[in-house]
């Protein structure tokens, strides 16, 4: 749930080209502002012992908004820059009245996240945040309070428990077989293979998964023939990333809230054309499940929809307002969509240019469960290399540049520095995962290094990381709270592409392109790859529609 970060590469380019807009609206009102402060407001001194972090020296006001408007860069790749430039783990800069420190030291991370997690268990009042959590009624995006609280321990003790996990093993798998016929199908069903587009059924496994989970369908609309998604399953995932690449992006009115209701970038008409568009089929759906418990129309509980709905307080009353349900749906739709999807796109692509990687995958895979039936997710603990794999693309190739910002609720001090209550604290999952002071040969695609060098050695590999070296599912109060879920989704997610599939390269491609797109850090080009089914023909036949 801490994945909450990255522009998409449309929303970037919107907000990019209207970055000299807004700095030429800004100048004026900064040399005004800036001579009346200086005439009638003394600053006031500084009683704090201890620095700054490091980082440019702020204009009046603005602080260092003009810098990263001019710089032609993304927000998130120019706060980088600083980094490198001041050459430190941690850095500061300011945006508009607000301190955003930015870590890329793993001990730094745990110093903040371990040590002094209750003061930074806050978060950002931004535009974005306020409309995607319906007025901060969920987790997720919400500043520390008694509603925060009240939902986390919903979440907590009613939907991801480990017998709310168990519960529903038979929906999770059965999206499991339900990718595995689909990519079938794509394949060319066992006619020799076909072209098949990964980012495409990466993401809507994942939105499959949401939807059994929270819905108990798979399907908002009309059941397709071939197992993947109709017209308003694309549209439900589409809208989802679009609002993921809209919270956090470091808009300039986040940081000038007098800008707020200008919407001189047009963010704020993105956000609410983003929300209406993700909310549309779901509050339908919610509505009328609210009806049929509430009429008595419905009695058993299938989903998490059905859990929400019915939780009572000591009193017998409904603990949940319709809002507050619709709320937390999204949160778990937020939370259990991108990370996975993105992390096996990144694997795969990796992994065809090294092919000996690849085969080392597949091996495993046939070593533990063999060929004459599918991997399930008991399987999860003996599969070390695949998991091994997955936990080398989150640390190379992270779903955002930064995790959800952390607001310190008082003053602090953190590796001798000064962290201003107030401030936004940033642990950047580039910095963490590529920090050559942690990784050897930081920027190469070793799976290897997850792996105990000694073979007696009996660890098993898990996707989560405590010490900070790598960001999966982060930790402390803000940490995702679903790791089992997410790990259960991606490991079933890439080992059933493998284990069902030979992937190589189409024909006169001669290396996947790795770039990263230019607004956000997902692949530049959604990975396009050649599959053919490789187990016999009638697994495929018997997974289920």
């Amino acid at each position: 749930m801490e994945s909450v970060a990255a522009g998409s590469p449309s929303v970037g380019a919107s907000l990019s080209s209207s970055s000299s807009t807004v700095l030429q609206l800004l100048l004026p009102m900064v040399v005004l502002v800036y001579v009346v402060v200086q005439t009638l407001v003394r600053r006031r001194m500084n009683t704090c012992t201890a620095p700054l972090p490091p980082g440019p020296m702020p204009w009046p006001v603005v602080g260092n908004l003009p810098e990263m408007l001019l710089s032609c860069k993304p927000a998130f790749r120019w706060i980088h820059h600083v980094m490198e430039r001041t050459g430190t783990g941690i850095a500061c800069v300011k945006l508009g009245g607000v301190h955003v420190v930015a870590i890329t030291c793993p001990n730094i991370a745990c110093e903040v996240l371990k040590m002094q997690d209750t003061n930074f268990a806050s978060r950002p009042l931004t535009f974005a945040s306020e409309t995607f959590s319906r007025g901060y009624m969920a987790t997720i995006m919400s500043p520390y309070g008694d509603q925060w609280r009240k939902m986390r321990r919903v979440l907590t003790s009613e939907i991801v428990c480990p017998s709310r996990h168990k519960w529903l093993h038979d929906k999770r798998a059965d999206e499991a077989n339900n990718l595995t016929r689909y990519v079938y199908n794509l394949a060319g069903a066992g006619s020799g293979g076909a072209v098949v587009d990964v980012r495409h059924v990466a993401r809507h496994y994942c939105g499959n998964v949401v939807r059994r989970l929270v819905f108990g369908t798979r399907y908002f609309g009309e059941p397709q023939p071939d197992g993947g998604p109709g017209p308003l399953e694309v549209q439900h995932v589409d809208a989802v990333f679009a609002c993921l690449g809209l919270v956090y992006t470091f808009c300039v009115s986040d940081y000038l809230p007098w800008l707020l209701g200008l919407d001189l970038d047009g963010h704020e008409k993105m956000v609410r054309e983003a929300i209406e568009m993700m909310t549309r089929l779901p509050d339908v759906l919610i509505d009328e499940r609210w009806r049929q418990w509430k009429s008595g129309e419905r009695q058993g509980l299938e989903d998490f929809l059905d859990v929400l709905i019915t939780l009572e307080d000591a009193e017998a009353k409904p603990m949940l307002t319709i809002e507050e349900v619709k709320a937390l749906s999204q949160d778990i739709t937020f939370a259990a969509m991108d990370n996975p999807s993105n992390a096996v796109e990144w694997a795969l692509a990796e992994m065809v240019n090294s092919p000996d990687m690849l085969k080392k995958a597949v091996e495993e895979i046939d070593g533990v469960v063999g060929r004459d039936r599918l991997v399930q997710e008991s399987d999860i603990p003996r599969l070390n290399y695949l998991k091994a794999c997955i936990r080398e693309a989150f640390r190379l190739h992270p779903v955002v540049s930064f995790n959800a910002p952390h607001v310190a609720l008082v003053d602090a001090t953190v590796a001798g520095y000064h962290i201003p209550k107030g401030s936004h604290v940033i642990l950047s999952r580039i910095g963490l995962g590529r920090n050559p002071a942690v990784w050897d040969d930081p920027l190469r695609f070793n799976p290897d290094r997850h792996i105990p060098a000694d073979p007696t050695t009996m660890v098993d590999v898990t996707l989560s990381e405590n010490d900070l070296r790598i960001i999966s599912f982060s930790t402390g109060r803000r940490g995702c709270i679903a790791t089992s879920l997410g790990t259960a989704m991606t490991v079933m997610l890439f080992a059933r592409l493998l284990q069902g599939f030979s992937w190589r390269k189409p024909a006169g491609m001669a290396a996947v392109d790795l770039s990263e797109g230019r607004h956000d850090i997902f692949m530049a080009k959604p990975l396009v790859l050649h599959a053919e089914p490789r187990l016999p023909a009638h697994l495929y036949s018997a997974t289920s529609m």
